[in-house]
């Protein structure tokens, strides 16, 4: 498809602001709806989504002839999915949205030094110094939360959860990357949302639906839709605009996420928590994109150190 810039580049701050304001909608949701509830939902309307799109573009996954190594593949994915969704929401009850967007680089990180590990990949010098200034990040954010960590309060358990989900994912990351030889993203993610709705729909008690209040429902039915607009934005996006520059944008989460919960808890203190920074755990977070946005398009910038 031909390169068009501005429309990528429209298309990838959808998803990323999307993205941003994720968990602050989720977390309005957990207070009237269990986790695995909720997981279920934003699953069972993806993948139907997603089932539509793809029937009408005439390319639904062929599965005649797979191999049985691409089921078991597949399994790993769902499952490691689904413990990432599930995960990410019950940390949600624990720690503010800010926190949890400013750990969510860590799987990108992790995911670095799994693919060095099993598809033998390199590391670059600046991937390297990315990975620095990332934990620096993460020590000046959670400056004023030592004690938090030390008593293993709800918080630090929150904290840890996240970093859970976070490790996780690297198993639904690393299957995915393998099963890209047989089935394109989109078809993958569609087996992947079938089989995550299927696994959470014996936990669901879709009856909460009926106990939410009308803000709570409209904040479900955001999420619910998240997955299918964000995921669509950033495919299309991706098709229109350079790769790097797409991932560039996506490490900019964080930020959204702090800014929507900044206007959020100014604007309606009634149903948004006041996300509670300092000026240096301002700066840690600024610090964490930039190490995430370093390890993405550092080699651009500093071609000498590919290596």
């Amino acid at each position: 498809m031909k390169q068009q810039p501005w429309i990528g580049f429209l298309l990838a701050s959808t998803a990323t602001a999307m993205w941003g304001a994720l968990p602050i909608a989720l977390q309005q949701v957990l207070q009237g709806m269990d986790a695995q509830t909720i997981v279920w939902f934003r699953f069972f309307v993806a993948g139907v989504g997603l089932l539509l799109i793809l029937s009408a573009m005439g390319a639904l996954p062929k599965l005649v002839g797979l191999h049985r190594r691409f089921w078991w593949l597949l399994l790993v994915a769902v499952i490691g999915l689904a413990m990432n969704f599930w995960l990410y929401n019950v940390a949600l009850q624990y720690i503010p949205p800010t926190t949890s967007q400013v750990l969510s680089p860590l799987s990108s990180f992790i995911m670095l030094f799994v693919g060095v590990l099993l598809f033998k990949e390199k590391i670059g010098l600046h991937q390297k110094i990315s990975v620095v200034i990332l934990f620096i990040g993460l020590v000046f954010f959670f400056n004023n939360r030592v004690t938090d960590f030390v008593q293993f309060s709800h918080y630090g358990q929150g904290v840890i959860i996240a970093i859970l989900a976070s490790i996780i994912w690297i198993a639904y990351g690393i299957s995915q990357k393998m099963l890209l030889i047989k089935l394109s993203s989109q078809q993958i993610l569609l087996l992947i949302y079938i089989g995550c709705s299927v696994a959470f729909f014996p936990l669901a008690q879709v009856g909460q639906v009926m106990e939410l209040t009308a803000f709570q429902l409209g904040c479900l039915i955001f999420c619910c839709a998240n997955t299918l607009i964000a995921y669509g934005c950033y495919a299309e996006a991706l098709n229109r605009w350079e790769v790097s520059k797409v991932s560039a944008m996506m490490t900019q989460i964080p930020i959204f996420t702090i800014i929507f919960s900044e206007i959020l808890t100014a604007l309606w203190p009634r149903y948004f928590i006041d996300p509670s920074l300092n000026a240096l755990s301002y700066v840690g977070a600024v610090l964490v994109v930039c190490g995430a946005l370093l390890s993405v398009i550092g080699h651009k910038i500093f071609p000498q150190w590919r290596k």
